[in-house]
């Protein structure tokens, strides 16, 4: 079975978070054949399948997700989202470029260099949480290998990072990502008497204007400016007549190395008291911001693009966030490569079956490259 057969079969597995659907699977069963080691970690709803070869030092992890997110409406996709068909050259169906094609050529090519045979460890983890709260996904999982002693040198995550063309952007860090969400107080009552009431939105909305200008300064050569957009906002009854006693916003702020979670909600309170909100805002932060510095993993990545799509990639920061983040939070190397990201998450998601090949040479020749460095 090739790389684009295999997609075939993960792709025709309605893996919606966090139902693995039997594609870990297909995967386990392909890779006990090569000799490898495959573990299986579930924790909760969530299955992680953790397979290695070789032994010893060094280790390198190809990682990726075998969960996708629903399809929504099938009105909306000219074929079904869940059976895979090649037209123009591309290959449709949800979850085909994020991101079964990376798990379909992390399989092949960990199974070529597996044959051919090399030093140290290499390895794949998969989850079937990533789309989903990340709880018991890769985040649990690496902190159970870690705390077994396993000890991982680099990571590769196969996130779809390609943006124009096949092999032109390498995800070296990810922006940190955090949400407020503050629920300002007013009082209900009838828009004829609005002296008798206290309206939460008209209390919101000056130091809403302010919030989203605040000026976060510029970026850095690893990160773009930092941003803050609202996400969402509530209020009212749903009638025209009736003074909302309450408001809720929530909004993100995606952030650089420049500023900090405390940095941020400090400013972000400061605004609000301005105006004479002193209710609590409730932060969640998702995501701290992680740069991968040149290295044995980013040298050994980037020469096996430029050696197989014919040009060196453009290191970004830029977009969500992915599973890279928690092999950062522990310190290991990471950085992600995968194919195009343009329809990722949409109707008609597709890939480019053209780029399946390349894309597992570049798997393969990463591998060898950090483990011959």
């Amino acid at each position: 079975m090739d790389v684009l057969d295999l997609l075939r079969e993960l792709v025709r597995r309605p893996s919606v978070t966090p139902n693995d659907a039997g594609c870990q699977d297909v995967v386990a069963e392909r890779l006990t054949a090569a000799g490898f080691e495959v573990v299986r970690l579930g924790f909760g709803d969530v299955e992680n399948l953790w397979a290695t070869h070789g032994s010893g030092a060094p280790l390198i992890c190809l990682a990726g997700h075998t969960d996708v997110v629903p399809p929504g409406p099938r009105s909306s996709w000219h074929s079904e989202p869940f059976e895979p068909e090649i037209r123009d050259g591309y290959l449709y169906g949800r979850g085909a470029s994020d991101m079964k094609a990376s798990d379909a050529a992390m399989t092949v090519a960990l199974e070529h260099v597996a044959q051919r045979g090399h030093r140290g460890t290499i390895a794949l983890l998969l989850t079937s949480d990533e789309e989903g709260p990340g709880v018991d996904g890769t985040d649990r999982a690496l902190r159970h290998l870690l705390d077994s002693g396993v000890k991982i040198d680099a990571a590769i995550v196969g996130e779809p990072t390609s943006e124009e063309s096949f092999g032109d952007v390498v995800k070296n860090g990810r922006r940190g990502s955090m949400t407020g969400t503050l629920t300002v107080q007013g009082v209900q009552g009838h828009t004829a008497y609005p002296h008798l009431a206290q309206n939460a939105v008209h209390r919101l909305a000056p130091a809403l204007a302010d919030l989203v200008a605040l000026d976060w300064g510029p970026g850095d050569e690893n990160f773009p400016p930092t941003t803050l957009q609202v996400a969402n906002i509530s209020a009212g009854t749903g009638a025209s007549n009736v003074v909302p006693g309450h408001c809720e916003l929530q909004f993100n702020v995606r952030f650089g190395a420049s500023h900090t979670p405390e940095s941020i909600s400090a400013r972000v309170e400061e605004a609000l008291r301005r105006h004479g909100l002193t209710e609590p805002v409730a932060w969640s932060v998702s995501a701290l911001p992680f740069v991968t510095e040149a290295g044995p993993l980013i040298e050994a990545l980037e020469g096996a693009i430029a050696e197989t799509a014919g040009a060196p990639p453009r290191r970004s920061t830029g977009g969500g966030t992915s599973d890279a983040r928690f092999f950062a939070a522990h310190g290991i190397p990471v950085a992600e490569f995968g194919p195009l990201n343009a329809t990722i998450h949409a109707a008609n998601e597709s890939v480019e079956v053209a780029c399946l090949e390349p894309l597992v040479q570049i798997y393969e020749r990463a591998l060898e490259r950090f483990l011959a460095s």
